[in-house]
């Protein structure tokens, strides 16, 4: 079986945090390489990001991986948190531009992904083992799919080890993608990113946020099953363990599962890889 990794989102109530540790025992038992914990749009989680980060490594022995974007904030405020990540013992961090939230006017003094890798490299040398985003099926914003590619490559020039990919269900996109990449002079791992499907309406929600696809036939499929509640979720999880059954057999150096703090999506996936 390949390397795999979670990522969660940091709980911010007690019920959250019961869900949030019942979920993390639930999937620690399949030895994962590590699990991230997102950070919220301009800093809306600064500080349950690191608090959560903190309880995977104290309460649970896992290795925390804080994701850190740069929309928003200042040098001064990333360099506090770096340094808090780094006695925390944390050595890999997931580095992105993320979103400026509706209302906020300041950019904040880093405004690009690559800009941000640059910054933890000069302040920090090799410490960091720094994840990045990639874009499959080209990033919402991006001018065009050329465009995105090279931004991607920049994130890699500027002193990333790796990537991680928004979700997808079309896997000729990822390897398209990698492929593309490749012929830029790209050579880091870039680690599909998995979405199980859980509730289809929420998942076209998302999916139109980010630009993921969900193919035709699939929604076609799901909305056969009408109030068939349980045959929805047969056919959801097959659809992923084939896509992740492709990915391997393709050469995809690990999976990295978005679990949106609940078990039992992954755990279904998983089991039908073995």
């Amino acid at each position: 079986m390949l390397p795999i990794s979670f990522e969660f989102y940091p709980p911010k109530t007690d019920e959250q945090r019961t869900q949030f540790d019942r979920t993390v025992r639930k999937l620690k038992g399949l030895a994962p390489q590590f699990m991230s914990v997102t950070f919220g749009a301009g800093g809306s989680t600064l500080s349950q990001t690191p608090e959560t980060v903190q309880r995977l490594r104290d309460t649970h022995g896992m290795a925390g991986v804080p994701h850190l974007t740069c929309v928003g904030g200042s040098r001064e405020e990333i360099r506090t948190l770096l340094g808090q990540y780094r006695t925390l013992g944390c050595d890999r961090i997931v580095a992105l531009r993320g979103d400026l939230p509706s209302g906020m006017a300041r950019s904040g003094d880093l405004r690009y992904a690559n800009e941000l890798v640059a910054f933890i490299r000069a302040e920090h040398g090799g410490h960091f083992h720094i994840e990045v985003a990639a874009y499959p099926e080209t990033h919402p914003q991006a001018e065009d799919a050329l465009a995105d590619l090279r931004r991607f490559k920049a994130k890699l020039d500027a002193g990333a080890n790796s990537a991680i990919t928004q979700y997808f269900y079309n896997a000729d996109a990822y390897f398209r993608f990698v492929d593309d990449a490749r012929a830029l002079g790209v050579d880091a791992p870039i680690v599909p990113g998995i979405m199980p499907i859980t509730n289809f309406t929420q998942l076209r929600r998302f999916s139109e946020g980010c630009g993921a696809e969900i193919p035709r036939w699939v929604q076609q499929r799901a909305r056969a099953f009408g109030d068939d509640a349980e045959a929805l979720r047969e056919f959801a999880a097959d659809v992923v363990a084939g896509l992740c059954q492709r990915l391997i057999a393709g050469g995809a150096p690990a999976l990295h599962f978005y679990t949106l703090n609940l078990a039992k999506p992954a755990l279904t996936v998983l089991q039908r890889l073995g």
